[in-house]
């Protein structure tokens, strides 16, 4: 393998190798107590809707780099009707359900009307959006907390996948789970790479494929020990996986998914080649609006109430998430992997500094410099390559 192929392949698993280090350092720090079972699980659970948002803002990013500043706020005034709804008026949660997903998809389609139809900048709009709806939720809850939740909404998402071969203190059905995942993995990416190679198209070299099989595999089934170690599948995890396996195939096999790419390369070459670039607006901030709620479903169920403060700052998480996992701040690049791995790497580095007792005030410095960081590396590498 020459010099300019493995670097080549240190630039693609970037992240991958960040994480694992990151990984590793905090393990050393916390003398291990970073990777007990239901810290692992901790990070599942405190960082849900970093994931399901974080999968979202990468639509809106990748039409030009524009952010949708107004997630945090969506959440809480999503969360705020959903409460009402539940806990004052006693209503149906399937209802209350619907009725919170059909908001957060209005709020999404409004505001994606005044960028996508009327040009107004998405930073403006979804300013306007964080101010509004904060406002709103806290005019729906009148500034006072509604709890609890009804133990049956919860359970959808706080409670955990049975073991069916009952294995004691051991989730025998977890650990499956996670083998059959990895076994999927494992032919998906190779089955993946023959298809390639078949059709003419450059396929990375092998030592680097195999060598990222085996450090994803050993994650994966590293990770589904330790849940298997602690209570098994949290059914958070598969609302997680269920939206990231969808959108990972929108934005990678579907015609719709290329044309937020082209729109984010260059708008006017993709209006000309006949894409309907104000639709993929609308389509992208409309979509966010839904899985605004959607984190809204999951936020009220693990805090069990709903609260005027609900989602502040939700949405610099899911920023954060993008860019670091890869998204150009360009606009154009980017994928739901690799948002999903920043996810991870933010939610590790919380959990690290926080098991570690690190000021809260630091974290945020931490969070923010590692942030920077990522942008830096992604204008830095556009200059070199232009």
């Amino acid at each position: 393998m020459n010099k300019t192929k493995a670097m080549d392949i240190l630039k693609k698993n970037t992240m991958i190798i960040a994480l694992v280090l990151v990984t590793l350092f905090f393990t050393w720090r916390t003398g291990g107590n970073m990777l007990l079972p239901q810290n692992v699980f901790n990070l599942i659970a405190q960082n849900a809707y970093v994931f399901i948002l974080a999968t979202g803002m990468l639509l809106c990013i990748l039409t030009g780099g524009n952010i949708d500043l107004s997630v945090g706020s969506i959440i809480g005034f999503v969360g705020a009707i959903g409460g009402a709804m539940m806990v004052n008026m006693k209503t149906n949660i399937w209802l209350a359900i619907i009725v919170m997903l059909v908001v957060g998809t209005l709020i999404g389609a409004w505001q994606g009307f005044w960028i996508a139809y009327v040009r107004i900048p998405p930073f403006i709009v979804t300013l306007a959006g964080m101010l509004i709806f904060r406002g709103l939720s806290n005019v729906v809850l009148q500034g006072k907390t509604l709890a609890p939740i009804p133990e049956h909404y919860s359970a959808m998402f706080n409670q955990f996948v049975p073991d069916f071969f009952d294995g004691g203190n051991f989730n025998i059905t977890c650990m499956l789970v996670g083998i059959i995942a990895t076994i999927i993995y494992i032919g998906m990416t190779l089955f993946g790479r023959i298809s390639k190679a078949k059709k003419g198209y450059e396929v990375p070299a092998m030592g680097g494929t195999i060598a990222k099989l085996v450090v994803v595999s050993a994650a994966i089934l590293a990770f589904m020990f330790r849940l298997a170690q602690y209570k098994g599948i949290p059914n958070v995890l598969i609302w997680i996986v269920v939206v990231v396996l969808i959108y990972n195939y929108i934005t990678s096999r579907t015609r719709t998914g290329r044309y937020f790419y082209a729109v984010g390369g260059n708008e006017k070459a993709a209006e000309l080649s006949g894409i309907n670039t104000n639709k993929v607006y609308f389509i992208a901030y409309t979509n966010m609006g839904f899985l605004s709620a959607l984190a809204a479903l999951v936020v009220i169920a693990r805090l069990n109430s709903a609260n005027p403060t609900a989602g502040t700052n939700y949405e610099m998480d899911a920023i954060g998430s993008c860019f670091i996992g890869g998204a150009s701040a360009y606009g154009g690049i980017g994928t739901v992997p690799g948002v999903i791995i920043g996810a991870i790497l933010m939610g590790v580095i919380n959990l690290g500094m926080f098991i570690m007792g690190v000021d809260a005030n630091y974290q945020k410095v931490v969070k923010g410099g590692v942030l920077l960081l990522a942008v830096i590396f992604d204008v830095v590498s556009k200059r070199k390559t232009a």
